[in-house]
């Protein structure tokens, strides 16, 4: 049975890959990977309470996370919240292959401060790792060159400057990790149309086929693979709409078909399109048409 390894402080994590060393700063570490021994944790299972923002560039795969493995093949970003968990997998020998960088920090580094309040802004850290950015030669070296300054404000004496510049470096770098990723979105448009067909031919069938409860976010997702806050972005960025939207609009335009081609009441609608109380119904109807479902039908 393979090991679960929970690590709480990111002096345990120095310690797990037996890096050594003095510790720069009880929140944050920057790592580099060639200096990193992960063989002797293979198979692993792997958690941690802080965000990890990891950059390799291996020949060959060598980390699982939800029982798919991490490519990193082209050289790709990967962000993990706190507490999500990766299986070391190691299928490398070390070498100069074994490239990249990382950054951990704890979120107690940035509580009380902007970036703790734009945290959840930053959706890419509740993508799935199969769903990395690949990255670009020049963006690999501006997220490279952030990275370098946190690790250089590290080495510095601490002064009262000190935390600021290392937070508001890491705001950077978070930034970044944005504008890359939405140029990803962009890039591969293609696919993305796809996608977003598939999700119009799910929603229209379900609420054609309605057999109790709405359908979730979460749903959708599972039926395209991808990870929730993954497909919200992908159509937020072709559509306007997240998926959210998307099922509030083919729930709408359902609620309307049978609101004008029935005789049921409006309960037995809200009932009919999942809903458990109708009250949520007519509210979210108001909200979306600017009438109630009884104003719609009379004015229809």
């Amino acid at each position: 049975m393979s090991a679960f390894i929970h690590l709480q402080t990111i002096a345990d994590m120095l310690k797990l890959f037996d890096l050594g060393g003095t510790i720069l700063h009880p929140l944050i570490a920057v790592v580099d990977f060639s200096k990193m021994d992960e063989s002797v944790h293979d198979g692993a299972k792997v958690s941690g309470d802080f965000y990890s923002i990891m950059f390799k560039n291996y020949r060959r795969n060598n980390i699982k996370y939800g029982r798919k493995t991490i490519d990193f093949q082209d050289g790709s970003l990967i962000c993990m919240a706190p507490n999500q968990v990766i299986e070391m997998d190691t299928d490398v020998e070390k070498s100069e292959n074994m490239m990249g960088w990382g950054v951990f920090f704890h979120p107690d580094l940035i509580r009380a401060t902007s970036l703790g309040g734009k945290m959840k802004q930053y959706n890419f850290f509740s993508y799935e790792t199969s769903e990395a950015l690949h990255l670009s030669e020049k963006e690999k070296q501006i997220l490279y060159d952030c990275v370098v300054k946190i690790q250089a404000e590290l080495q510095e004496n601490i002064d009262v400057y000190s935390q600021n510049i290392i937070v508001s470096t890491l705001e950077l770098l978070l930034n970044y990790c944005s504008r890359f990723y939405g140029r990803q979105f962009i890039t591969r448009k293609s696919s993305n149309n796809i996608v977003v067909v598939e999700i119009e031919r799910i929603l229209n069938s379900y609420f054609k086929e309605v057999d109790g409860g709405l359908p979730t976010v979460k749903y959708l997702a599972e039926q395209v693979h991808l990870s929730p806050s993954y497909l919200s972005d992908l159509l937020k960025k072709e559509t306007g709409k997240n998926a959210q939207d998307h099922i509030h609009y083919y729930l709408i335009e359902e609620a309307k078909n049978m609101l004008l081609s029935t005789d049921k009441s409006v309960g037995e609608i809200a009932y009919a399109l999942g809903f458990e109380y109708p009250q949520y119904f007519n509210k979210l109807f108001k909200q979306k048409t600017g009438k109630t479902p009884i104003e719609f039908r009379s004015k229809n």
